[in-house]
């Protein structure tokens, strides 16, 4: 009801209509009597303000406090005080403090905001000690995975607790009683190990849990974190992006030595039962097994582990045996990639995965340090050997690390230029093909007058090439005469100074016609005996031999793919015509005898699941490891001894040497 009043008792009431506050009521008053008719009014009314109740009802009044809170600002405990007068309100909602009324529970609160927490601005040495202590426990306990030794709240509230007197209740209070405590007892607030876990033996062993990793030379951060499931549980490696490209995974799936004893353990729980059976329990298994191995061990993880349980168990335990999938992200070593400012800009267990997806900007990173500590080197539009020698690389210091790039002339379709790599890898792939490019811009093309003194039939035959046009596949000739000339003078096929170019070019220009025309000639027969191959495939009908057929399809468009020349060689390019003769061959025997082909290409195809175990591919990918390289050619001669022995084989081969090559 409006202009309503709550009186004593809980009674509410109006103004009688005949008093001059009726028509304009305060907010509070003070009647001299009650009357009641058709509702209770009051009668003889006085404005009033309720502060003056106060003071003058004494003992009348009645105090309530609510919401105790610390608050950092005032340091000290703040609440809420209501006053009551025979029930009626006159104080809703004051601030006070609360030390007059309840010591005890402020001295809790400043406790545990103030010095737990850290929730004041008084700065105290052992304060700034006892945080500093219980940063290297946390930082300990992490690295360590053992949660348990952590200081709680808890730890450091009882240790205050029992040192700090109860007249303690606020910041103002504190500083008093300990300006007078600390020149009778300095260290009376400053925590140890004891206080806070019971032992006073720093069992923590710096060695198990480095704060860094040797790399090659490197020095690399390690972090830590006890955090199960997360991507980052367990050891996380710092590194650098300029770093990157030359990071190996082998050496850190060992992990740190605290985390290798579970890593072992693990992955003998993570054998077949028939294998495990054998090296149970799994732990002292493990304890066995490091115990054998040297404090620092190397190699593949796998293959040395399962080497040792073999040698110590007699079971026959082989790499592929453990089931890695198994393993928890905290056994698995964390690649953080960070800029030059420290920014991440990749986390992740998979470091070939962060090398290849952060490639670019890794090579980026190594260029921008090299050119601002060495002269740049890097350049475009190159069409000539016009500057000096090619330094083979360049080390330049990145904080403590020392960054090397590697210069390379490289050529792609914006033409040829010289650009600085990661890796040695990239740059003995990319710098030689870099060479070739800038030695065929250093020599007139001899197309135009090879093909004016072709015959008919080698211009029928190479009508069937699959280069884009004559020009082309000249360039590719000429391409692989270099790729010869630049191996003569160099095995790698890399060099570096004007004077081998010069050697190089000068070679390839005095080759080249001759070169180019006994080329032509081979190529033009190589043609011939790949229509003569497609021809007894198109004249075989049986529909059980179509997968067959539809495979060796393939396995011609695969030899005469663009730019074959070049990449077989000029060296192997004969072999080409042995190896679709062989094609004829099959084709032409395996109707005679199906079951002796199928028992062949079941041996081949022993072979082959071995290539492509180890990573191989046809055609292969860019910066294939030698061995593909080699093996994928000692597949071509294997072919030729399983379908076509008549027409030999250079060195002998078969499934096993295959097998070996790829070891």
């Amino acid at each position: 009801v409006s202009n309503e009043y709550l009186g004593a008792s809980n009674q509410k009431f109006v103004i009688f209509p005949g008093s001059t506050l009726a028509k304009k009521p305060p907010a509070a008053i003070m009647s001299a009597e009650l009357v009641e008719t058709s509702r209770l009014f009051a009668r003889m009314n006085a404005a009033i303000d309720p502060a003056w109740a106060e003071s003058l009802a004494g003992d009348l009044c009645k105090r309530q406090y609510s919401e105790p809170h610390w608050e950092k600002s005032q340091g000290a405990v703040v609440a809420y005080e209501r006053v009551t007068l025979f029930g009626v309100p006159i104080i809703a909602h004051r601030r006070m403090q609360f030390s007059r009324i309840d010591a005890g529970h402020c001295r809790y609160l400043f406790i545990r905001h103030a010095l737990v927490e850290g929730e004041w601005d008084s700065k105290q040495a052992f304060d700034r000690q006892n945080r500093a202590l219980i940063k290297e426990l946390a930082d300990q306990a992490e690295r360590s995975r053992n949660p348990q030794a952590v200081p709680d709240d808890e730890d450091m509230f009882r240790f205050y607790a029992a040192r700090i007197p109860d007249e303690v209740v606020s910041t103002r209070s504190f500083e008093g009683w300990w300006k007078k405590a600390r020149h009778t007892q300095p260290d009376l607030l400053t925590m140890t190990r004891q206080d806070l876990l019971g032992t006073d033996e720093d069992t923590h062993d710096e060695r198990d849990f480095p704060l860094e990793w040797s790399h090659n030379g490197q020095l690399l951060k390690l972090h830590y974190r006890f955090l199960p499931g997360a991507v980052d549980d367990g050891a996380t490696v710092e590194v650098p992006v300029a770093l990157l490209a030359g990071i190996e995974a082998e050496p850190f799936a060992w992990l740190v030595p605290g985390l290798r004893m579970e890593l072992v353990t693990a992955l003998i729980k993570s054998l077949p039962k028939n294998i495990r059976r054998q090296v149970v329990p799994a732990a002292d298994w493990a304890a066995k097994a490091l115990a054998a191995l040297p404090d620092a061990p190397t190699g593949n993880l796998l293959t040395v582990v399962a080497e040792t349980l073999q040698k110590l168990s007699g079971a026959i335990v082989n790499a592929a045996d453990f089931d890695t999938e198994r393993l928890t992200t905290g056994l698995v070593m964390t690649y953080k990639v960070v800029d030059a400012k420290g920014k991440q800009l990749a986390l992740g267990t998979n470091l070939a995965e962060l090398q290849k997806t952060l490639g670019a900007q890794a090579r980026q990173a190594v260029a921008a340090v090299s050119q601002q500590v060495h002269s740049p080197i890097e350049r475009t539009d190159v069409t000539n050997w016009d500057f000096d020698d090619i330094p083979q690389s360049i080390e330049s210091r990145h904080g403590a690390n020392v960054v090397r790039a590697f210069p390379a002339l490289t050529a792609d379709k914006s033409g040829i230029g010289i650009r600085l790599f990661t890796t040695q890898a990239q740059q003995f792939f990319e710098h030689p093909l870099g060479t070739r490019a800038l030695v065929l811009k250093s020599i007139p093309s001899p197309a135009k007058y090879v093909q004016e003194h072709l015959t008919q039939a080698e211009n029928l035959a190479l009508a069937q090439l699959r280069y884009d046009s004559f020009n082309a596949f000249i360039n590719d000739v000429i391409a692989a005469c270099a790729d010869q000339k630049l191996h003569e003078v160099s095995p790698s096929g890399m060099i570096f100074t004007k004077k081998e170019f010069h050697k190089v070019r000068d070679a390839v220009q005095a080759s080249v016609m001759d070169t180019t025309f006994a080329t032509v000639e081979l190529v033009a027969k190589i043609m011939v005996a790949s229509r003569d191959a497609a021809k007894a495939i198109s004249t075989v009908k049986s529909f059980e031999l179509l997968s067959v057929l539809a495979a060796e399809k393939a396995h011609i468009a695969e030899l005469l793919a663009p730019g074959f020349v070049s990449r077989v060689g000029l060296a192997r390019l004969p072999r080409v015509l042995i190896y679709l003769r062989a094609i004829t061959l099959r084709i032409e025997r395996m109707a005679e005898n199906p079951a002796r082909d199928r028992a062949a290409w079941v041996e081949f195809e022993q072979a082959w699941s071995a290539f492509v175990a180890a990573g191989g591919s046809i055609p292969l990918p860019a910066m294939a490891a030698e061995k593909l390289q080699k093996t994928r050619w000692m597949l071509e001669e294997l072919r030729v001894s399983l379908f076509a022995q008549s027409l030999g084989t250079p060195e002998p081969v078969s499934v096993q040497r295959v097998k070996k090559a790829l070891a």
